[in-house]
């Protein structure tokens, strides 16, 4: 593994912009003066890396469940019987994206799970795919991201439109909208566009509806699972006949609550981190609130002192104290490895690089690519 210093393409701006990326600029957030090159068996340590602990966090999320500990995660009690009718339905999911600490050389460990509404789509499969065709030719990358998603997208019961929400005036979420509903399309189904603000309630048919009142089905959401799980309008949900994509099993992977009980389940693991509910076990940790965003909220500890810290709206739930594992640093740059998963298979991979060890939103997006 390693960081590699580049010219970047003369159009790179305009390339980007063409393929949907609009915010691109935006506090230098796609960066390509440098990238990451890895080998063969790198890639594949990753790959088998995700696809394990994708299979350990589904267990995971069920012995929760079967032992009555979704409060210990913050899930209100009104959403646990909800919760229970999911796994059991075994309802549809499409997508989440493990954030991994790596260094080429260790084994990848599991900083925490995005698996509800994890952004960075386009920027993974289509972006830095027609980088690596104008830049690596002869090489080759991580990514099957945009066929598996195309490909799950196909394997979604019935053959009603789908609804893909976001909210107002984030273009972030706009744009990797945007691209979802291309994924839907070429899957050969059809996408509507819908803002949060704009869904509505039909009590007769316990149903979710549009401005025009026409029926929402099916309902792809950017919009977190613990916030629609804390509004008024989100008791509606158990009583509907929307199928929500992710389903609200997600909620349980997506906590980091749920990095304590996969320690619990597999201590010692070699791409776990050891993980508790409070701090008596560790002296160096990660200090992480059971939800948060992009970040926030998170301070990292060593020795008793405080080295890095971000601030934000979250925490209130409560935290987790999981084992300080300090990211490797290339060129004075600290990288994340995004690992997507798209019906529980690994399915590519993005990096996230900052010159702080938290990474943030706008922490530096980096393409990769691997030796053939």
């Amino acid at each position: 593994m390693e960081r590699l210093q580049i010219k970047p393409r003369a159009n790179f701006g305009a390339r980007l912009e063409s393929q949907g990326l609009s915010f691109h600029s935006w506090d230098n957030y796609w960066k390509e003066d440098a990238c990451y090159s890895f080998t063969l068996a790198q890639i594949e340590e990753i790959e088998a890396a995700t696809e394990e602990l994708h299979a350990m966090c589904i267990n995971a999320m069920k012995f929760v469940v079967e032992n009555n500990r979704l409060a210990q995660l913050g899930i209100p009690k009104f959403f646990w019987d909800a919760i229970k009718n999911s796994i059991r339905q075994n309802d549809f999911s499409l997508y989440g994206r493990f954030d991994l600490a790596y260094d080429g050389v260790s084994p990848p460990k599991m900083l925490e799970y995005n698996a509800d509404t994890p952004t960075s789509l386009l920027e993974s499969g289509v972006c830095q795919w027609y980088w690596l065709e104008d830049v690596y030719p002869n090489e080759d990358q991580f990514n099957s991201l945009h066929e598996k998603l195309v490909g799950q997208w196909k394997l979604l019961p019935g053959n009603d439109e789908v609804y893909v929400a976001s909210l107002a005036d984030n273009e972030e979420d706009w744009v990797c909208a945007m691209y979802v509903i291309e994924a839907i399309t070429q899957a050969g189904r059809i996408a509507k566009h819908i803002y949060v603000e704009d869904i509505g309630w039909d009590a007769e048919q316990k149903i979710f509806v549009d401005s025009e009142q026409q029926h929402i089905k099916n309902l792809f959401k950017l919009y977190p699972w613990e916030w629609l799980m804390r509004e008024g309008f989100g008791q509606h949900i158990v009583e509907s006949n929307t199928r929500f994509i992710e389903p609200i099993w997600k909620s349980v992977m997506s906590c980091k609550g749920l990095l304590p009980i996969l320690w619990e389940l597999y201590p010692n693991h070699p791409n776990l981190l050891e993980a508790y509910f409070d701090s008596n076990n560790l002296t160096s940790y990660a200090k992480k609130p059971l939800y948060s965003r992009e970040g926030a909220n998170i301070s990292l500890v060593e020795n008793g002192d405080t080295i890095a810290s971000d601030d934000g709206p979250y925490g209130v739930e409560g935290y987790i104290y999981q084992a300080l594992c300090k990211l490797p640093a290339f060129d004075h740059k600290y990288p994340v490895i995004g690992s997507w998963v798209v019906g529980g298979q690994a399915a590519g991979m993005c990096i996230r690089e900052d010159v702080s060890p938290i990474t943030t939103n706008m922490s530096n997006f980096v393409p990769h690519f691997f030796k053939n």
